[in-house]
């Protein structure tokens, strides 16, 4: 959703145990351009709750309170598609260095400035240019890797394989590796012509498939160019990536 300037408009769910910074939040989120809140919460249940059913881009969330604390939430919702951002808005200060544990892309002190607030807003504009990280140039595909203080592109022409790696996704290409935060299985969906999965956690690309290599106890491993170390396949993958090969 867009509002009157052709800007995207923020959805932020709002959680605090405490009225009063609720309703504060609340309105001075309603007195910025390009923001709407999408719910607001009194604990982390209630919090959980309204993010699975509303998908918010942002949740403004405190940490200090009952029905699971903050961080405890930010957890939990990191397992969301799409993944919201999380800004933590609290009177602890001293909890800073857990909130970026759980990968948080501000950390506001109460009582919040709305210029404090006006930044952590342009931060989450960032991350959520980068959430949905595939796009399409002119037929040929790119990745957006999200980095500190700006956006690079990725092609897809130039991606070797990719590989999860806990929450994330590391993509081997030719220039490196970097991480995104897209799923292996919202990537095979997007690009089904150009990657072919050859394990759970890892998907290969198909001009890149060079050969099969067998190991001394059996194990199948593909082999790719310009990749040094063959990956490893597992048995379910085999037969589609043998028969890729073959064609190719």
């Amino acid at each position: 959703m867009q509002d009157t300037r052709g800007q995207q408009v923020l959805r932020v769910l709002v959680v605090d145990d405490e009225p009063l910074a609720r309703e504060r939040l609340h309105s001075m989120l309603q007195q910025t351009s390009g923001v709407t809140v999408s719910g607001a919460a009194g604990n982390g249940e209630e919090a959980i709750a309204l993010a699975r059913e509303s998908l918010p881009d942002l949740v403004l969330l405190d940490i200090a309170m009952p029905g699971g604390d903050g961080l405890d939430v930010a957890r939990e919702l990191a397992g969301l598609r799409p993944r919201p951002g999380i800004v933590f808005v609290t009177a602890h200060a001293e909890h800073a260095a857990a909130a970026f544990d759980v990968e948080a892309i501000d950390y506001l002190v109460k009582p919040v400035r709305r210029e404090r607030l006006e930044i952590a807003l342009q931060r989450a504009r960032l991350f959520l240019a980068t959430r949905g990280s595939f796009a399409s140039d002119g037929g040929r595909g790119h990745l957006l890797v999200r980095q500190r203080g700006g956006v690079r592109r990725i092609a897809i022409d130039e991606v070797t394989y990719l590989q999860a790696d806990d929450k994330y996704v590391m993509v081997h290409h030719a220039h490196g590796h970097d991480l995104i935060e897209d799923s292996l299985k919202s990537l095979e969906e997007a690009f089904p012509d150009r990657f072919l999965r050859i394990h759970r956690n890892c998907l290969v690309a198909r001009k890149a498939l060079e050969g099969l290599r067998r190991d001394g106890e059996g194990q199948y491993r593909v082999l790719l160019r310009g990749i040094a170390e063959p990956l490893e396949i597992s048995r379910r993958c085999l037969p589609t990536v043998r028969s890729a090969i073959e064609q190719d």
